[in-house]
């Protein structure tokens, strides 16, 4: 039972899918200098509007340009729902924890019980009005392909024939800018994947969702697809609860994991899209890893220096985008790149190929390894 998806909705600091997707091509970001919070400094941040967006916000934009895109009308009482989130509504309840400091202000959220962790997911079962299971999956920068990869089992199981897949996220928050910081993650200027001058991760918000459903229930519909999922690897390091595990790390063993699946080697992988985040360790880690599995030099590019790093929806992004290569016959380049670190085939400009199978990494803080195989 092939799984295919017929249906996808973005949105990022370049815009929806389709803006996104040609200025990427076009080598431009959308990442700039923002100065949101008094109490911190200026960062660049890839931010949807003017100022932070909320979750809710980015859940029902992308929830509309997916099921506009699938062509599909409500109700949908038997699809599945998987959003997750690494954030959720953290923004809200930071809102309400700055409120509770001035006893001159209302600390109470009247609407509280919309702004749980798994309220995207809700939000869309909701909308769609079913009754199949809706889930919502939170495993870090991980939690993107973990959702498609949870939608992917449910239809192959046969707990469902079609499903809202995908992640969503707003962290663009005091909180969570002040954490990176402490870390000594965050750029100062810019997000450089693979560049030996690169200075960290550059927070943006945005997600993505897709529709999917089994070849059968497309065909019968006459729905456009956009490709298949052919497998997926979920693996935990449990080493470190921010720094990748170098040697005999678990992050290989996700990639077996979503070849083997996907009944596919590594010399059928035409191109992966990395996780790229632009700090100095995983980019490192993700280079060695790549040049161990894959010895044939496969095509490598990050879209993060185009978007900005967010974070649990960041393999949602990178899948979207992994996708509209495959449709439409281009590598998307590691914008931002001008000094590559690595002996990698790393694509600086958009590279006009013939892609047949694709991979998507993401990788997350407490060694959450996630890993999406696609082909045309």
């Amino acid at each position: 039972m092939d799984v295919v998806v017929t249906g996808m909705g973005l949105l990022s600091c370049l815009g929806s899918l389709q803006p996104t997707w040609s200025k990427i091509l076009q080598g431009k970001s959308g990442i700039k200098l923002h100065s949101l919070f008094p109490e911190l400094p200026p960062y660049p941040l890839g931010l949807i509007d003017s100022q932070p967006s909320k979750v809710n916000t980015i859940t029902k934009k992308l929830l509309l340009a997916t099921l506009q895109d699938a062509g599909l009308t409500l109700p949908l009482p038997d699809w599945g729902v998987v959003i997750g989130s690494s954030r959720g509504c953290q923004a809200n309840w930071e809102e309400l924890a700055t409120r509770r400091q001035d006893s001159n202000s209302n600390s109470v959220i009247s609407n509280w019980l919309e702004t749980l962790p798994h309220q995207s997911a809700i939000a869309c079962g909701q909308y769609l009005q079913t009754t199949a299971p809706v889930l919502s999956p939170m495993a870090a920068c991980a939690t993107g392909i973990w959702a498609l990869a949870r939608g992917y089992e449910l239809i192959k199981t046969g707990r469902c024939d079609r499903v809202i897949a995908g992640a969503v996220e707003a962290p663009i928050t005091p909180l969570t800018l002040a954490a990176f910081e402490r870390m000594g993650a965050l750029a100062k200027t810019g997000c450089y994947p693979f560049d030996g001058d690169r200075e960290g991760l550059v927070l943006g918000e945005g997600g993505a969702k897709f529709v999917l459903e089994t070849i059968e229930s497309a065909t019968r519909r006459q729905a456009k697809i956009y490709g298949r999922i052919k497998g997926f690897g979920l693996t935990c390091d449990a080493h470190h609860i921010s720094a990748p595990q170098t040697e005999k790390g678990s992050a290989a063993r996700a990639i077996k994991q979503a070849l083997e699946r996907g009944n596919l080697e590594p010399k059928d992988i035409d191109y992966v899209h990395a996780h790229g985040t632009s700090t100095v360790l995983n980019d490192r880690h993700e280079a060695q890893l790549i040049k161990h599995v894959f010895p044939q030099r496969v095509a490598v590019s990050s879209t993060k220096g185009a978007t900005g790093h967010t974070l649990g929806a960041s393999g949602a992004i990178g899948t979207a985008l992994t996708l509209m290569a495959l449709e439409r016959g281009y590598l998307p380049p590691c914008v931002g790149l001008g000094n590559p670190e690595f002996d990698l085939d790393l694509v600086t400009q958009q590279r006009k190929v013939l892609i047949n199978y694709a991979m998507c990494f993401s990788f997350g803080f407490g060694g959450q390894n996630a890993v999406i195989a696609l082909s045309r």
